[in-house]
């Protein structure tokens, strides 16, 4: 009996081991890996920092953005002295972002900037809504929307309505002028 019982908790703790010890890294991971390194810069805030002008939204998009809790920033800044650290870490992210746990939102371009969204959850609440940016001049940033009961249709058309909104762009600025 005594042997078989240390048997099981010796099975149970190499299974633990070989599961918990995964080769895959997670985008909390990479976050949390690289908050503190050079050439990146890292923020979290709540959305009510931004002070987006809600006026207009319609109630989805009021719905949506109340979903919303916090946001986590993460930026990588291109220079001529860090153009290989530049692609080792994009091709990480895109490995990261790869990953069939994460939904397809939508992607575009902004001034050949390219954006885009993606999300952790179900087709009806979202866990998570990744939005990654990226730059071959500039570099990179990923954000993290984090909150509860967050739908991604609604996300959408809450991201259009943010791009056409005001918001006090002095909240932000730190990041804004990383990518100077």
């Amino acid at each position: 009996m005594k042997q078989s019982s240390l048997f099981c908790i010796l099975i149970i703790c190499i299974t633990f081991c070989f599961t918990s010890c995964s080769d895959k890294t997670s985008l909390q991971h990479y976050f949390v890996a690289h908050q503190e390194t050079k050439d990146f810069i890292s923020q979290d805030f709540p959305l009510s920092m931004i002070e987006v002008d809600k006026s207009e939204f319609t109630e989805k998009q009021l719905e949506a953005y109340h979903s919303v809790d916090k946001l986590n920033f993460i930026g990588f800044k291109l220079n001529e002295n860090n153009l290989d650290t530049f692609n080792t870490e994009i091709a990480k992210v895109k490995s990261i972002l790869k990953d069939e746990k994460y939904n397809d939102l939508m992607t575009f371009n902004i001034k050949g900037d390219r954006i885009s969204v993606k999300y952790l959850g179900t087709d009806d609440v979202a866990d998570e809504l990744i939005i990654f940016g990226s730059s071959q001049e500039k570099g990179f940033g990923i954000v993290r929307v984090l909150g509860s009961d967050m739908n991604p249709e609604k996300l959408v058309t809450l991201i259009e309505a943010m791009q056409k909104s005001d918001f006090d762009k002095a909240k932000v600025e730190e990041i804004m002028n990383f990518f100077k």
